[in-house]
């Protein structure tokens, strides 16, 4: 009876961690989700609900690294595409309260729709051209896509570096 009642809880288990590493796909389109923290959840969920002694530190340490690199990916990709359009510092505040509001408003399109407008409003009330302002306005899109294509990459590699961890 233990037996059966603990595979049925490693089933669950299972489709708890998959479901956390799904769903933090969706956060790279609804920046709300916190898309990093759920593949977190599901190894922890892991390390504590189903086995605490087959993840090695190497795992781990992998782990923690890409995370970093996550972040460092989005923000990297945000300063590089900005600046390099000749962004302000209220055009970069406008692009993340556009993300924030944008994942509210027409989902999945305003994450890309609300920063666009927002960026163009800011950079032109910092009494840029409407040719400099929709440049910088283009290139918070661009950071957008890129950010979001690294992230998803890096997430890929996070599941696959737990995967490898569970399976060898």
């Amino acid at each position: 009876m233990e037996k059966e009642v603990n595979k049925i809880l490693d089933i669950l288990f299972w489709v708890i961690i998959i479901a956390c590493f799904i769903f933090s796909f969706v956060g790279l389109i609804y920046p709300i989700i916190p898309s990093v923290l759920l593949i977190w959840v599901g190894v922890v969920l892991y390390h504590f609900g189903i086995n605490s002694n087959e993840l090695t530190w190497i795992t781990w340490t992998m782990l923690g690294l890409l995370t970093i690199f996550l972040f460092l990916a989005d923000y990297l990709a945000n300063l590089h595409f900005v600046d390099k359009a000749g962004g302000s510092k209220w055009g970069t505040r406008a692009a993340t309260i556009g993300l924030i509001v944008g994942s509210f408003v027409i989902p999945p399109f305003g994450v890309m729709i609300v920063p666009f407008g927002l960026v163009l409003i800011a950079e032109m009330m910092q009494k840029k051209t409407f040719k400099e302002s929709i440049k910088v306005a283009f290139a918070t899109l661009i950071a957008f896509f890129s950010g979001t294509f690294a992230k998803a990459i890096i997430q890929l590699i996070m599941i696959g570096v737990f995967t490898f961890g569970v399976i060898f």
